[in-house]
């Protein structure tokens, strides 16, 4: 019984969405006329405001708990093996892109090598043991990931910010790492000395590529006491050989990304979250459905879309997990995008890039 209790709150702090937005969370940052709207005395909101979390009641845990101890059967050429993934990734000179699972990918552009979300290890979850667990493995483990220049993150979900990959990079004082407002000290704890925190729209450049901070709708948790204490953010990622939008996790909005399309694209590639969206009337606010990620590519003028944050993690949400990839692409060819420019790639798998 102890261990269920254990279990269920790890859960709970991974969901980080578990209650409405309370009245101190909302448009209380008037202290000062030159404060960004997405500040507030404690922490940090969507703007224009959205209420990011809903209560989820106690089904809907029980139903996580369930999908984490019985995972799903893994559909035949789902995953490549880390041999193929590394020999395949060896083969390819040049920018390329290669999706690790859920929203971590390897990109190398313009002899540049960054990791976003990195999350390879097995479960995501403040237990080492349990939670939400990885059903799939990455294709590129620990052992055999090369070394990275620069590490993305998007916010501070267990499923997006991995202590365990995090303590386990092998080149912690070479790696540039980039986050949201309210997580360099992770990293500094951790022992990464070249950490730099951005807010929405601010850039650090690193060699000959811009990486910018832009909005998502979301939020931010860690355990049921820092809720939007850290920022969130979608990355844009700009050098001489393509431009690239990461959205690690997001709720829509008809007018953040209408913005981004005008102010930092076109893109070249988009990656854009397509699972972890039923029960709708609890993950609307937070995650898109993949009709919404197809209208996200559109709003910010991207040419291929890659999907993302799906067939990765048991028990985050709960359609079916191998539903998303096949809405995906019937959205993106209904609204214009030809197969070919709507990627749904294999965990391991790599893919050259270019303009």
């Amino acid at each position: 019984m102890k261990a269920v209790i254990l279990i269920l709150s790890s859960l709970i702090g991974l969901a980080a969405c578990t209650s409405v937005a309370s009245p101190d969370d909302r448009d209380v940052n008037n202290s000062s006329i030159d404060t960004p709207k997405h500040h507030t005395e404690n922490g940090f909101q969507n703007h224009p405001f959205v209420e990011t979390a809903a209560p989820k009641g106690f089904m809907f845990y029980m139903r996580r708990f369930w999908g984490s101890v019985f995972t799903p059967d893994i559909p035949e050429g789902h995953a490549l093996s880390e041999e193929d993934s590394i020999k395949l990734l060896n083969s390819f000179n040049g920018d390329k892109i290669s999706w690790l699972g859920h929203a971590s990918f390897l990109i190398e552009a313009s002899g540049v090598r960054i990791a976003t979300d990195p999350f390879l290890t097995e479960f995501a979850s403040p237990l080492s043991w349990a939670g939400p667990r990885r059903y799939v493995e990455s294709g590129i483990g620990l052992k055999n990931l090369p070394k990275l220049d620069v590490v993305i993150i998007s916010h501070s979900h267990y499923d997006h910010l991995d202590e365990g990959t995090i303590n386990a990079l092998s080149n912690k004082e070479q790696i540039h790492v980039i986050v949201p407002l309210g997580l360099k000290s992770f990293f500094i704890e951790r022992g990464y000395t070249n950490v730099t925190e951005l807010d929405w729209n601010d850039s650090v450049s690193v060699k000959n590529i811009e990486i910018t901070s832009l909005p998502s709708v979301h939020d931010s948790a860690r355990s049921t006491s820092d809720h939007n204490q850290t920022l969130w953010s979608s990355w844009a990622i700009n050098g001489p050989g393509q431009n690239i939008l990461f959205v690690g996790d997001t709720g829509y909005s008809k007018s953040v990304f209408p913005d981004i399309g005008k102010t930092h694209g076109p893109f070249d590639y988009a990656i854009l979250p397509i699972g972890a969206y039923e029960p709708r009337e609890l993950m609307w606010m937070s995650h898109v459905t993949p009709e919404e990620a197809v209208k996200i590519g559109s709003d910010v003028k991207a040419n291929t879309l890659i999907a993302s944050h799906w067939g990765t993690v048991s028990s985050l949400t709960d359609e079916p997990p191998f539903e998303p990839p096949g809405r995906f692409k019937e959205s993106g060819i209904y609204n214009g995008y030809s197969e070919k420019d709507l990627w749904v790639m294999k965990v391991g798998e790599t893919r050259p890039i270019s303009k």
